[in-house]
């Protein structure tokens, strides 16, 4: 006989891996660690095979282990809304959403707004991250969707919903200064796209550069503008008031346009598809060049 999987430890597994803390998911789900150990050992007798490793302090998922999240996920959702339909009491739906700090100011609470209007009682989680970690997170089913930037004319997955350009960016106390030695850079941690596409350009045209600063967040790039340190490059959308584009007249190259793409996961309940055409529109409506 097939062995019949426990609802609530199926949960257990898909909130550890999502929280990267098994620890943590005890705390959420209002249970002991020991009785989430020993949901998890009970699974891993079931399947036959070892879902999870010790790394450090704690414990990751195996490939099997990931192959289960996976299921389980599914399994989750049907039998939410199976409860739903039916009237039973049910702990409120959770959807995960991704995006790049840029677009925090404006698509994420728009996002947010025209989703809650239609299910006030979903529970929504957004994430902030780079490129690679977000679509690492789609594609492993932790994200139910996210908006990423690739490179222009790159291919493979994701529906592009713009094109935007790449923009030289400068505190607007020295945007009129040219740069004649090297070009002191303000840049986010590798890897990221804007780096590598700055440090091409650059290399291209022959000219010489220094990095004055790295940071892993947007308001840090802003925080070494605002001191003065150097040039940075992003798009121009969600740019503050100080700070301005500097493309034309102080001596850099031109910048190649990058493609804002929505990534989607394999397996999504209908709540988020929904969120997924709400980020779908409201990119579309406040990023895209009209």
């Amino acid at each position: 006989m097939n062995p019949a999987f426990d609802i609530d430890a199926l949960r257990a597994v898909v909130v550890g891996i999502d929280l990267s803390s098994f620890a943590r998911a005890a705390v959420e789900l209002g249970r002991s660690q020991s009785a989430i150990s020993m949901q998890l050992k009970k699974l891993e007798q079931q399947a036959g095979t070892q879902l999870f490793v010790r790394k450090g302090r704690g414990l990751v998922a195996t490939e099997a282990g990931e192959a289960l999240a996976a299921y389980a996920r599914q399994i989750i959702a049907l039998n939410d809304e199976a409860a739903r339909v039916l009237g039973a009491a049910v702990t409120s739906e959770t959807v995960r959403l991704g995006l790049p700090q840029d677009f925090f100011d404006d698509v994420m609470p728009a996002t947010l707004s025209s989703f809650a209007a239609d299910h006030p009682k979903v529970h929504v989680e957004v994430r902030a991250g780079p490129n690679h970690t977000l679509g690492e997170e789609v594609q492993a089913g932790r994200l139910d969707g996210a908006i990423v930037f690739f490179p222009e004319g790159a291919g493979g997955e994701g529906e592009c919903l713009c094109r935007l350009p790449m923009r030289w960016l400068r505190h607007k106390a020295v945007a009129d200064q040219t740069v004649q030695d090297r070009v002191p850079l303000v840049m986010f941690d590798h890897p990221c796209l804007f780096r590598q596409a700055t440090l091409a350009a650059l290399d291209q045209a022959d000219r010489r550069w220094r990095v004055t600063v790295t940071t892993p967040s947007l308001p840090g790039i802003w925080g070494a503008l605002r001191s003065k340190l150097g040039i940075a490059v992003r798009t121009g959308h969600g740019v503050p008031d100080d700070i301005v584009c500097v493309d034309d007249g102080v001596g850099l190259p031109n910048l190649p346009a990058i493609e804002l793409r929505l990534l989607r996961s394999q397996s999504v309940t209908p709540a988020a598809h929904e969120l997924c055409e709400a980020l779908r529109r409201e990119t579309i409506d406040r990023v895209a060049p009209h």
